[in-house]
């Protein structure tokens, strides 16, 4: 068992590398642990940016890739404390997005501004805790290759999108979204998909 290992599974260990790591009712990491622990564990791909702007509240414990060629614009958020956050090539993430792991983005992904993606729910089934100090859950969030999701959208945990599918602005997505689909509203609802045999987008009927 890796010493990684060893302290995820001993509970008093956690808590005090966690202290360690984070100031106290924070989620961003220490600034000895984003120059001492980050650039070893994080991957940046060729040629891509991160702009000056952009909270990283990324943690060693967990991974975060952004591949070759993507960007990632001011005042957008990344976090990774419960889950990976894995972007791919020629990504483009618009101006204050927050994305919250577990996330995957594969490759030529585009979103506009504004847009939350979290694979994190708190609990609160338990009236005599407070919910921040109730266990959390996550479900990972896949966006595929050739996505684009518009301004002031929400993608919840667990949902998948296909490729090529565009998520008008302002949707929440709260399922699965096919492949080759034009999805809008809240909760976002298909309208629209690719139908390979007449090369035509067509309108889906509810």
């Amino acid at each position: 068992m890796s010493i990684i290992e060893r302290i995820k599974a001993n509970p008093k260990l956690k808590r005090l590398a966690l202290k360690a790591m984070m100031p106290k009712n924070q989620s961003r990491p220490r600034l000895w642990v984003k120059i001492f622990l980050n650039p070893f564990k994080h991957t940046k791909g060729k040629n891509s940016r991160i702009c000056r702007f952009t909270r990283m509240d990324v943690m060693p414990f967990n991974n975060f890739v952004l591949g070759n060629d993507s960007t990632i614009e001011d005042f957008t958020t990344i976090n990774n404390g419960v889950g990976d956050v894995l972007i791919g090539d020629r990504v483009r993430i618009g101006m204050s997005n927050v994305l919250i792991g577990p996330v995957t983005i594969g490759n030529d992904v585009m979103l506009a501004q504004n847009i939350v993606l979290s694979g994190l729910n708190h609990g609160y089934e338990d009236i005599n805790i407070v919910p921040h100090k109730q266990p959390v859950t996550k479900k990972k969030i896949t966006l595929e290759d050739e996505v684009w999701i518009g301004a002031n959208s929400v993608v919840v945990a667990g949902v998948t999108i296909g490729k090529h599918s565009v998520i008008a602005a302002g949707s929440v997505v709260t399922k699965n979204i096919p492949p080759y689909s034009v999805a809008v509203g809240n909760p976002a609802r298909v309208i629209k998909q690719y139908n390979p045999q007449t090369g035509i987008w067509e309108r889906v009927t509810v």
